[in-house]
C-alpha cells in the first residue's frame, strides 16, 4: 500500500512533466506547465512564447488548448475591464452600452460635514463622491460618516480564463 501511495504522489507528477509528455511540439502541455509555475506563467524565457500564443488565441475567441496526460480544466473566457484598490468593491455594471462602474469603500469613513444634511427631509449633499452620508455619534460628538466612492482602475488585459490543474490549484489567467 505504501509503495502505491509513493507511486501516486511522487512518481506520477514526474511522469506528467516528463519530456515524453510535454514535448516542445505539444503546445497545450507547455501552457499547463508554465501556468503551474508558482512564480508566474512567464517567469522563464521558455514559457513566454507559448503563453503569449495562449493570450493571442484566447483573445481571438479560440478555446483553451488541451494536453493529454495532465489533469486540468478551464472555465469559459470571462471579461472584467475594471478593478478597485484594496478596501473598495466594484459596484455598478459595464457592458456594450458602457454603463458606469464605481468603486465603493467597504468601510464607513469620516467625510466632510458638508456632505451630510442638517435637516430630516434632505439626505445630504448629492455630490456623487460618497454613498449613504449620515451623522453618527463618535466620542460624544456628531461626525459625518459615509462610504467614499472612487473611480475604478482599467485593466490592460480585461479578459480571463480560470485554469484548475490537479494537484497544483486554480489560477486566473488574464489576457
Amino acid at each position: 500500500m505504501k509503495s502505491l501511495l509513493f507511486l501516486i504522489c511522487c512518481i506520477s507528477p514526474l511522469y506528467l512533466i516528463s519530456s515524453d509528455n510535454a514535448r516542445a511540439d505539444d503546445w497545450g502541455c507547455q501552457v499547463i506547465l508554465c501556468l503551474s509555475n508558482p512564480g508566474g506563467p512567464t517567469q522563464y524565457a521558455e514559457c513566454r512564447p507559448p503563453i503569449q500564443k495562449l493570450w493571442s488565441e484566447l483573445a481571438k475567441g479560440h478555446s483553451f488548448p488541451t494536453c493529454s496526460g495532465a489533469g486540468f480544466h478551464s472555465s469559459r473566457p470571462g471579461y472584467e475591464p475594471y478593478y478597485c484598490d484594496a478596501g473598495y468593491r466594484l459596484s455598478g455594471s459595464y457592458g456594450p452600452r458602457r454603463e458606469e462602474a464605481t468603486c465603493v469603500s467597504t468601510s464607513l469613513q469620516r467625510v466632510s460635514n458638508s456632505l451630510c444634511s442638517y435637516d430630516r427631509d434632505n439626505h445630504g449633499n448629492d455630490s456623487g463622491s460618497v454613498l449613504s452620508p449620515r451623522w453618527q455619534g463618535e466620542g460624544g460628538r456628531l461626525q459625518c460618516m459615509a462610504y467614499p466612492i472612487a473611480r475604478p482602475n482599467v485593466r490592460s488585459q480585461p479578459h480571463y480564463v480560470d485554469v484548475t490543474i490537479d494537484g497544483v490549484g486554480q489560477q486566473r489567467v488574464w489576457y
